[in-house]
């Protein structure tokens, strides 16, 4: 059996890889230290990264979230790179210095308000000329809610239910314009025509909303949805909601394995086997030999995990500073002082055994006859998520992946700012046009165009929420008069 026929529930692949550029923010994935890197804030990094993945034909510019800068040990953690505009902001900048990419904001749905997020994300859309996404998140923990009386007022089990409470209020949000529903002539009696606006109603545990909304809808008819929830219920509610998953599976035989799944749920959903597109995390590290790519490889990590990295990171599950210890000596002898890891240093961090995990820890290093400085770097860096060779090498690697579907693209995280794209640009998007698995132009205006996702229908009014209102059309247009 082919693998292509292995994945099943009716599934085509298209044969054709996007990218996306995933602008991290918070991490320790970025390089910060080299001469060749520059500013994390600036925002000419941000302009010259969006223009170069626009010059590639990548599909999206993407945006990470940070609502609250990370710590360690109780301080405002100094060794990661912390640059994290607001990402809404930023993308509303970029949408007039770019023409065609995608702009993908993350955005969180427990401490956010549907109609007020759903407004500016059809802000984003109109003013994008219909290139929006939401990437949307469910981040709960009572750490982050502090920073909005917030702390712990969701319990981890209902982060979901609310997730897709809210994901489907700002949809019917979205879907509330009727096509057409502005006045073409300036001989119309109204600038939109009177019941062309549906009010939209939800009453539910967390919020009631009651609203109009207040923008037409845009020339993809609403933004594009992204999710990366990797649980049972985040894969579900994927499947439900989602156009596209960021997801965590890379590797070949694991990205079938998530695309086998995900097509299986979607199905089950009531949705078609090819409606929700993957684009897995992942980093290139390039040369024009395999040789020249894997001594960068060494220079990259060298410089993403040093030796102070190595240390704050074990402090981190030891929850003690560990300064006296030799980055490149054995792991500590010493146990943890706490019980569970939190989740002050993001979700990679949050909830280990700290005891369980440093016997582990230790019995493997000392099996393999690893540093901490070299545990730390193999810990830390994703082999799986990492593609690293010649440009035509990976090439015909990724060529396999187009082939069965096992993935719609990537999502690159780039190791150099602002310049972290350029050898994907320059070299391995020509290898990839010329094995016929990449664009060679964009197949549209709008970010729905490139990722070849349909128009949504839009829904009947269900059991009364979403009403007609004959006003509203009456009521802009009288605003209109008064501004």
């Amino acid at each position: 059996m082919s693998e292509n026929s292995e994945i099943g529930n009716g599934f085509i692949p298209s044969g054709q890889l996007q990218f996306g550029v995933f602008f991290q923010g918070v991490n320790s994935g970025t390089v910060w230290k080299a001469t060749e890197s520059g500013s994390q804030t600036d925002f000419d990094s941000f302009r010259r990264l969006a223009q170069t993945a626009e010059r590639g034909i990548f599909a999206a510019f993407f945006l990470g979230e940070g609502l609250r800068l990370r710590e360690h040990l109780g301080r405002p953690h100094a060794l990661d790179v912390a640059g994290r505009p607001d990402a809404q902001t930023m993308l509303a900048a970029l949408a007039g210095l770019t023409n065609k990419i995608g702009l993908v904001a993350t955005q969180n749905t427990t401490y956010n308000d549907p109609a007020h997020l759903a407004h500016r994300f059809s802000t984003l859309d109109l003013l994008s000329g219909g290139r929006a996404a939401w990437n949307v998140v469910t981040t709960d923990n009572a750490w982050t809610g502090e920073n909005f009386r917030r702390g712990g007022y969701l319990d981890h089990a209902d982060r979901y239910r609310h997730a897709e409470a809210f994901v489907e209020t700002a949809k019917r949000i979205w879907d509330s314009w009727e096509s057409g529903a502005i006045a073409e002539s300036e001989t119309a009696a109204a600038w939109s025509t009177p019941g062309s606006v549906r009010k939209v109603k939800h009453t539910g545990e967390h919020y009631t909303v009651d609203y109009a909304p207040r923008l037409p809808r845009s020339g993809q008819y609403r933004p594009i949805v992204f999710q990366a929830g990797d649980s049972p219920e985040g894969r579900d509610f994927a499947a439900r909601q989602a156009d596209v998953i960021f997801s965590a599976h890379p590797a070949y035989e694991a990205a079938l394995a998530f695309r086998r799944d995900i097509v299986a749920r979607s199905v089950n959903a009531g949705r078609g086997p090819n409606d929700v597109q993957i684009m897995p995390a992942s980093e290139f590290i390039l040369a024009a030999t395999a040789q020249e790519a894997f001594e960068k490889k060494d220079w990259v990590r060298s410089l993403q995990i040093g030796p102070q990295q190595a240390i704050a990171y074990l402090e981190q599950f030891w929850g003690r500073e560990l300064s006296e210890y030799d980055p490149d000596g054995p792991l500590p002898a010493i146990d943890p002082v706490v019980v569970e890891t939190s989740e002050t240093r993001g979700s990679g961090f949050h909830g280990a055994k700290a005891r369980q995990l440093a016997d582990q820890w230790r019995a493997e290093a000392l099996d393999k006859g690893l540093s901490i400085r070299q545990f730390v770097s193999g810990k830390t860096s994703r082999v799986d998520a990492t593609f690293t060779g010649s440009y035509s090498d990976v090439a015909d690697h990724l060529a396999r992946y187009a082939a069965t579907g096992a993935v719609d693209g990537f999502n690159i995280s780039p190791w150099l700012v602002p310049t972290g794209l350029d050898d994907i640009v320059n070299h391995l998007v020509p290898e990839l046009q010329a094995r016929g698995v990449y664009p060679t132009e964009y197949a549209g205006t709008t970010l729905r165009d490139h990722l070849g996702l349909p128009i949504p229908e839009r829904p009947v009014a269900n059991d009364g929420a979403d009403e007609p209102s004959s006003e509203i059309g009456l009521e802009l247009a009288a605003r209109q008069l008064l501004l």
